[in-house]
């Protein structure tokens, strides 16, 4: 994950590096879950997970977040009802999640047929021509804070990802639940 550009804060780092990572396994993946660890903390009590991970010592990394990948997401459980079964150990500051899926410009809104049950619009979506693939990352902390980054499969370089809080709010609420109680 050497090639993340720098980053205003230590989630949008945590979010690009996990960006960066899955664009090197290519398209057409799973869905990934990723626990957000504070590096100090683990440093100072995994130091051989730490040392597994390859993590700078203290001394040359600034503080920061450590993304870790989690067990791989069921596939016959959709994905909503995945994320309602998890809970974190409080030694997971956030977590983040990377998913592709297609989507169309919200100049096509209008066009979409009403009453089309979830196969169907899915399949009204992908045979539209104007449908894009896009890879979504979306961190939260369990503060409340959020981070997305998007990759559309047409621009597929690290200088076209976009990034910001609220992309994908849906998804930003569904990971913030599960830190809830």
């Amino acid at each position: 994950m050497s090639n993340t550009p720098m980053a205003a804060n230590p989630l949008t780092q945590a979010v690009l590096e996990i960006d960066e990572y899955v664009s090197g396994l290519g398209w057409d993946q799973p869905a990934r879950l990723f626990a957000l660890v504070d590096t100090a903390r683990l440093r100072a009590e995994e130091p051989a997970l730490a040392a597994q991970l390859d993590l700078p010592d203290a001394p040359k990394a600034p503080s920061g977040l450590t993304p870790i990948e989690q067990d791989e997401i069921p596939a016959d459980k959709a994905l909503d009802d995945f994320l309602g079964t998890i809970a974190w150990p409080d030694a997971v500051a956030g977590c983040a999640l990377t998913v592709e899926r297609l989507m169309l410009p919200p100049s096509v809104e209008a066009q979409v047929p009403q009453g089309l049950d979830g196969a169907k619009l899915t399949a009204w979506v992908a045979n539209h021509p104007e449908r894009q693939e896009v890879r979504m990352t979306v961190a939260v902390l369990r503060d409340g804070t959020r981070e997305s980054a998007l990759r559309l499969r047409e621009k597929d370089t690290a200088t076209e990802v976009l990034t910001g809080p609220a992309l994908v709010p849906g998804l930003a609420d569904a990971l913030t639940a599960t830190f809830e109680d």
